[in-house]
């Protein structure tokens, strides 16, 4: 059975849903962060030497980062239904948005977020790189999830499951009024069975009150 090490308010989320969807038995042991400092617990760090989340446990091996997690689970659980085919077009922009998720587009979306945390989000520099970035990155992704419900060739894949996260945090921060497909995406994302499953996990194990 896969055992998850599941954080609350983490891209776990991403990995959570995953599980969700493809329907193999599997076990959440959670871990919180910390209610003032929002880090963390160091019982993360008894499991794998990066103390991160997620953490799969699964043939006797650990696993770490959301985008290795969500490719292994995808290539041994779902290859024919939740990627394109090696060999087809898509499969390039499959493996381009799988990365946009946790490389172009997180990256203001964590400036933005840990400036703030430190009061450094009325520096103008940081703040004109923030907005600046977001926009252009956002306004690529409106434009090319207009008219769809899944990003790559219309139908579920993995890289649906890693904009998940991105999607969650700029939906808490009310920063998609000016990008209505992004919106639209989003909310469509949100109503599949298998991503409400996991919302009520994540709220099931969720102990802290994040701002």
């Amino acid at each position: 059975m896969i055992r998850l090490h599941h954080l609350n308010q983490s891209r776990s989320l991403r990995t959570l849903w995953l599980l969700e969807e493809l329907g193999q038995p599997y076990e959440i042991i959670s871990h919180q962060r910390d209610a003032k400092t929002h880090l963390a617990p160091d019982s993360l760090k008894a499991v794998h030497p990066l103390g991160k989340s997620p953490v799969i446990e699964m043939d006797g091996e650990l696993y770490a980062e959301s985008g290795a997690i969500t490719e292994l689970l995808i290539e041994r659980f779902a290859p024919d239904n939740l990627r394109p085919a090696i060999d087809s077009a898509d499969y390039g922009h499959y493996l381009q948005w799988i990365n946009f998720a946790e490389s172009s587009l997180m990256l203001p979306l964590l400036l933005e977020l840990f400036t703030n945390k430190a009061g450094a989000g009325d520096n103008a520099f940081l703040k004109g790189y923030i907005a600046q970035e977001k926009h252009r990155l956002l306004s690529y992704l409106n434009d090319e999830v207009a008219g769809k419900s899944f990003i790559v060739g219309n139908k579920l894949s993995g890289a649906d499951f890693m904009l998940s996260f991105d999607l969650i945090m700029l939906l808490k921060r009310e920063a998609l009024e000016d990008y209505p497909h992004i919106k639209e995406y989003a909310l469509q994302l949100a109503s599949l069975d298998s991503y409400q499953r996991a919302m009520r996990l994540e709220a099931n194990y969720d102990m802290t009150t994040l701002t």
